[in-house]
């Protein structure tokens, strides 16, 4: 069996909402991608969130990370880290390749938005503490 790591994050903007792509495979996703080597899960999913929305993000050093393990096909187990973190900028330009849009919504329409439910159950974790370390 084949272990993948992929890293990720919720990124909210100064306004609360939060950062959310639709793939041009057509699911609604938290913006994530995997990790390269040498790379830290931090740098990974800094790099990644930028390379897929432009976005430039500090994560918040507060929240432990969430990680999810699944298999997206035959043979391939991965692991996906989720951080907590906040737009620097606003400024989205996606990565035609693999992203059709990118957005900031509210938090709350993500999670009827949003195709799977481990990245809703993401959200909500999320969601869960930054409202606990307030």
């Amino acid at each position: 069996m084949k272990k993948e790591i992929s890293c990720g994050a919720c990124v909210y903007d100064n306004e609360g909402r939060v950062l959310i792509i639709k793939h041009v495979l057509g699911h609604t996703d938290i913006p994530k991608g995997h990790i390269e080597k040498g790379e830290t899960k931090e740098e990974t999913a800094i790099r990644e969130i930028k390379e897929e929305t432009g976005i430039d993000i500090e994560l918040d050093k507060r929240i432990e990370p969430i990680m999810i393990t699944y298999s997206p096909k035959k043979e391939i187990t991965k692991d996906v880290y989720y951080f907590t973190g906040y737009a620097l900028n606003d400024n989205i330009k996606v990565q035609e390749e693999e992203v059709e849009s990118a957005k900031f919504i509210d938090p709350l329409r993500a999670l009827k938005i949003l195709t799977y439910d481990n990245a809703k159950s993401v959200l909500k974790y999320s969601l869960d503490k930054l409202n606990s370390v307030k």
